[in-house]
């Protein structure tokens, strides 16, 4: 019998306009459960709450951190075991390109330095043969959260119809900006297309019932994110179409991976554009093509984009938003909700809070104690929360052989 790895986070943002309530308890009920009915170790369970400032903070660094040391360290025939409560985002298109239209699925840690659905998939890629590594996302968004797992039950990756794009009337285009830029040195005007992604904050408005008690959901509105980026970093020009840009500037090399590559690629379109080359800038967002002149400028480019330059990107479209990549089979993941859809956290009459994902699962699994597959699991957890008047549709996405395995081990 191989060893029992886990990896818990929790997220309340506790003093934020985000706050929320049952996540904490989630980890706790989760680790509870492990030990008693799995016969985890607790030395092997790895938490990290932002529930006081007294240990290892949820962080976008920290989680990115424990996930590869839980990876790191398995070996052929060991069980994983990742449990997130809290957040989820979606992170529109950035690139400037037609056919860049999707979204990149993201989770959001305490310090909103986001880990992207394609950072899950290239981590279970690296997992041992003959190893499994189930996660279980109780956060909104979170049906495409392994990039391209194959989807057992659900339907998130439907293919959803693309939204009108918004144009901005401000600026006249990177040629002008060149232009203006070497006339007087920052003062500039660029177009700034605005992400034809609309609606983001009509997830707040998404709340699903529970009697007596009170529920909001986990998803994280873009423009709410915005916010408590700009509190986090102290920046007040964040917008849509600078959002890679600053969680690259103000993180570095402990951004995702993939925002490293999406500056990488962009640092190409930019040097393409100066050599007047076709494409290149034309559309690009006015905030980067202004980082990267002023980092030519003052020749520091390659200690500035250091992180991103040191990342292999064989195309461009590798860096699109909800980009489609090959599916690694050795992943798991039980999802709160489908792409499209929130998570529910909920308090009762009673004061008792949780996540409704993560309190299916605990009901579930105390009433049965023989094993339970990954599909039985995410089936009764729909009917479960169906009976109690939830929307959320969970969701399994995995190979077809971990279909019918017992959840975990």
């Amino acid at each position: 019998m191989g060893r029992k790895l886990a990896l818990l986070v929790g997220i309340n943002y506790p003093g934020t306009k985000a706050e929320l309530k049952g996540c904490h308890n989630d980890v706790d009920r989760m680790q509870q459960c492990l030990v008693d009915r799995f016969g985890f170790d607790e030395e092997d369970i790895n938490v990290l709450v932002d529930r006081d400032s007294s240990g290892p903070q949820p962080t976008g660094a920290n989680i990115r951190h424990a996930l590869a040391q839980l990876v790191g360290d398995a070996s052929p025939g060991d069980f994983l075991f990742f449990h997130y409560s809290g957040h989820g985002t979606r992170l529109p298109s950035e690139t400037g390109q037609d056919d860049d239209t999707g979204y990149d699925e993201c989770i959001v840690p305490s310090d909103m330095n986001l880990i992207t659905d394609q950072d899950f998939r290239d981590l279970v890629m690296k997992v041992p043969d003959g190893c499994i590594f189930t996660i279980v996302s109780d956060s909104c968004h979170s049906g495409g959260l392994l990039d391209q797992a194959k989807e057992q039950i659900g339907n998130s990756y439907q293919t959803q119809p693309r939204e009108p794009e918004e144009q901005s009337e401000s600026g006249s285009g990177f040629r002008s900006f060149l232009k203006e830029t070497a006339r007087d040195v920052f003062e500039t005007h660029i177009r700034h297309g605005k992400s034809q992604h609309g609606g983001e904050d009509q997830d707040e408005a998404d709340e699903q019932p529970t009697g007596d008690g009170h529920t909001k959901n986990r998803s994280l509105p873009l423009s709410t994110f915005i916010e408590m980026l700009k509190d986090q970093t102290g920046k007040d020009d964040i917008e849509e179409g600078s959002i890679r840009l600053t969680l690259f500037n103000v993180f570095g090399e402990d951004s995702s991976p993939k925002i490293k590559k999406f500056m990488k690629v962009m640092l190409g379109k930019f040097h393409e554009g100066g050599s007047g080359e076709q494409g290149g800038l034309m559309g690009m967002v006015g905030a980067l093509a202004h980082e990267f002149l002023k980092a030519k400028l003052e020749g520091n480019e390659e200690e500035t984009f250091k992180p991103a330059l040191e990342q292999n990107v064989d195309s461009v479209e590798e860096v699109y938003a909800g980009t489609k990549s090959w599916a690694p089979n050795n992943g798991i993941l039980i999802s709160g909700c489908q792409t499209n859809q929130t998570s529910a956290d909920a308090t009762t009459a009673q004061g008792s809070s949780f996540g409704a994902l993560s309190n299916a699962i605990q009901t579930i699994l105390a009433g049965k104690h023989g094993k339970v597959t990954n599909k039985d699991l995410v089936m009764k957890a729909r009917e479960s929360l169906a009976k109690q008047g939830y929307t959320q549709q969970p969701g399994l996405y995995c190979s077809d052989e971990n279909v019918h395995v017992a959840f975990i081990c």
